[in-house]
């Protein structure tokens, strides 16, 4: 059976998506997580959203993208905002684990606007193929912008 996993992509007017690093890994990703039971899509990524940036996009518009195959065992969910460039510093990540010595560490511990043509580099296999072939970033800012939906 198919995990669901579910996430916001976070776009600004400067063609840039928001990009967390997963801490221990070479790569970035964008803020996402597992549905609790019971819980709706939007829901999930709006809270994982805020436990692993600090952002509430509650209220606002949100593009439902929809479910997507992800990997073998895991679709994704995503829903996508425009949201002014912001300064990175801002973001923190309140949720954590705990590494093979036992220490609790942040899921994410760095925060970069990323240049859609870079996204492809900084994210793990799947994340940029979903990224860069299964959505076209530039014709989602496009929708974002005039507010289609």
């Amino acid at each position: 059976m198919k995990t669901l996993s579910c996430g916001i992509l976070v776009l600004c007017d400067q063609h840039e998506l928001l990009l967390c690093h997963v801490t221990g890994a070479w790569h970035w990703d964008i803020p996402k997580g597992g549905v609790d039971p019971g819980e709706a899509p939007l829901a999930t990524a709006l809270r994982e959203t805020r436990e692993e940036c600090g952002i509430d996009f509650s209220g606002q518009r949100l593009l439902d993208l929809g479910q997507m195959p992800y990997r073998p065992r895991k679709d994704l969910h995503l829903f996508a905002v425009l949201s002014p460039r912001f300064d990175t510093a801002s973001c923190h990540c309140d949720t954590c684990y705990s590494d093979t010595w036992g220490r609790d560490r942040p899921e994410m511990d760095g925060f970069e606007w990323t240049r859609f043509d870079r996204v492809h580099r900084r994210c793990a296999r799947h994340m940029g193929e979903v990224l860069t072939q299964k959505l076209s970033l530039p014709a989602l800012l496009a929708r974002l912008q005039t507010g289609a939906a």
